[in-house]
């Protein structure tokens, strides 16, 4: 910017230095006007001269507010003395007042055209207030050119703002926003930054789209619209604020009110367009959600996301969305997808985090799924279930380190007793080692298999099994007579039919239709068989054979 020393300390009716392309000067000592020339004073006033004096006393103290009043003085003297101007502008300029100062620079312009030292000062000024293609062009005026040194804050000033819009076009809102910061270094002391720069600005933290960012172009959305509330440029921005936030019905409002205070802005018509669908897309997958149709709310909350692929915000609701009817339809592994998605979109995103943790216990990952709940209580602890979730996913880890009974049998947790006892029969004919006597593994699976029927065939133990509150390993420890009793051919204590070698107990029924036995050969009882649930009686053996 000019320094103290800018001004122009010759009297206005002292002989001026001529330029290449001044005309002879005239006995006052002004240049004769040319045709476009406003006609100057033949006479200058002495009172106006004094008063200049003074200003550029003042000036050189530093003293700009003082300065200025002299030189108001000088010039309302003489209203049309382009040295009075100048001489003034550049005392606007030390004390921060451009817009003044550039108010002074056009008259000086006006009324003696083309001087290199009024176009160097108004060029300087046009930078300080964010102009640079206007100093540019005020620089292109001056004959012979302008120095590199005195072009490069303009130019440098407008290759940012160039980079800005560049890096929105190409999506990258963070290099945008370092452009804006390198253009707003060249303004002048307390001039705020253009209307445009500041849309730039809203637009750059729109494509950041996370909360600090939008809370930023809100920031300046409100900025401009207290300024003007009906200004279509920040009535669009908000609204697409506010569209990012999920807030379609709020957006929709802001463009149809862009739209009305200038019908010719496009863009707001097609932000409004893009909401309505997706708003209408986005509840119809909500209605049918509610009416239990997920295949159908699965296919809408798809079309909703085709929509605006650029919505980061709504998006990752709708991938939220699409992971809960997944869950209904039981569709894990695709819930988890959408859940990927989602926190891909919003990494913020706790929701779809805590779906995702539920997806993957029931996909049997409670590692990951102990993970995700963890990190969801330390984003959000004020929330008591997740306390509650990680307790149960703890315990279902705990479980599913140990052998899945109904896994086994293969039947669902919510079997009734009557299939636990269909599917058990039908698993312990399947895998009997009588029946798969080259296989080494049946032994092994035959044994699993009556494990499981005897936890499951019993409420109590079936019970314990099932309550995630238990240790696992104190589930059957203790009992007496464990599985089987103690082996061997009745073994010690109230074990079913005995041992049998190390084998659990096995349904009479069963043994009697694969060995083909017949009622008169034995008969089993006891009273901790599984097959039988009478009284051992006086002639019953205490392991369980009666002879």
């Amino acid at each position: 910017m000019s320094g103290p020393m800018d001004i122009d300390p010759q009297p206005a009716n002292g002989a001026e230095k001529k330029s290449s392309r001044s005309n002879s000067p005239t006995s006052n000592g002004m240049k004769s006007p040319t045709s476009a020339t406003v006609p100057l004073p033949s006479t200058p006033s002495a009172d106006g001269e004094a008063y200049k004096q003074a200003g550029n006393k003042f000036f050189k103290q530093k003293e700009y507010t003082k300065a200025i009043q002299q030189y108001t003085k000088a010039i309302e003297c003489e209203p049309r003395n382009p040295t009075f101007l100048s001489n003034r502008a550049a005392a606007y300029i030390s004390a921060n007042k451009y817009l003044q100062a550039l108010e002074d620079c056009t008259e000086a312009d006006r009324y003696l055209p083309n001087q290199a030292k009024t176009l160097l000062r108004m060029g300087r000024i046009q930078t300080a207030l964010g102009r640079p293609d206007d100093a540019l062009l005020t620089y292109s005026r001056i004959s012979p050119p302008v120095s590199a040194r005195d072009k490069a804050p303009a130019l440098q000033m407008a290759q940012h703002i160039k980079s800005a819009e560049k890096s929105l076009d190409m999506g990258n809102g963070s290099m945008a926003l370092h452009a804006l910061d390198r253009a707003e270094e060249g303004l002048g002391g307390g001039v705020d930054a253009p209307k445009r720069w500041k849309i730039l600005r809203g637009e750059a933290n729109l494509k950041l789209n996370n909360p600090n960012s939008l809370g930023e172009a809100q920031n300046v959305a409100m900025f401009l619209l207290r300024q003007n509330g009906q200004d279509p440029d920040a009535l669009v921005l908000r609204g697409r604020i506010l569209y990012a936030q999920g807030e379609n019905a709020k957006a929709q409002a802001h463009f149809m009110e862009a739209a009305r205070c200038d019908p010719d802005m496009k863009i707001a018509r097609v932000y409004l367009k893009r909401a309505r669908e997706l708003e209408k897309k986005k509840e119809a997958g909500n209605e049918a959600f509610k009416r239990g149709d997920f295949k159908i709310a699965t296919e809408l909350y798809t079309e909703a996301l085709a929509v605006d692929p650029d919505n980061k915000g709504t998006n990752a609701k709708l991938y939220q969305n699409r992971a809960i009817t997944h869950t209904k339809l039981k569709a894990w592994n695709e819930a988890i997808e959408d859940c990927d998605e989602a926190l891909k979109l919003d990494p913020t995103y706790t929701k779809a985090r805590k779906t995702r943790a539920k997806a993957l216990g029931e996909c049997g990952d409670w590692d990951e799924a102990l993970r995700e709940y963890k990190a969801c209580l330390e984003a959000t602890p004020e929330d008591s279930t997740l306390r509650k979730e990680i307790r149960n996913a703890e315990m279902e880890l705990k479980k599913s380190k140990r052998k899945d009974y109904y896994k086994i049998l293969g039947v669902d947790k919510n079997a009734s007793e009557s299939e636990i006892r269909k599917a058990y029969r039908k698993m312990a004919i399947l895998h009997h080692p009588d029946k798969n006597p080259d296989d080494a593994a049946a032994a092994e699976r035959f044994k699993d298999i009556g494990e499981a029927y005897e936890t499951l065939s019993d409420p109590q133990k079936r019970a314990a099994y099932d309550n995630p509150a238990m240790e696992a390993e104190d589930m059957f420890g203790g009992m007496d007579g464990g599985f089987g009793g103690m082996g061997g051919m009745g073994g010690m204590g109230h074990g079913g039919m005995g041992g049998m070698g190390g084998m659990p107990p096995i349904d009479p029924s069963v043994i009697f239709n694969m060995m083909n036995g017949g009622a008169g050969s034995f008969h089993f009882g006891g009273a901790g068989g599984t097959g039988g649930r009478r009284r051992a009686g006086p002639q019953d053996f205490p392991g369980g054979f009666p002879f």
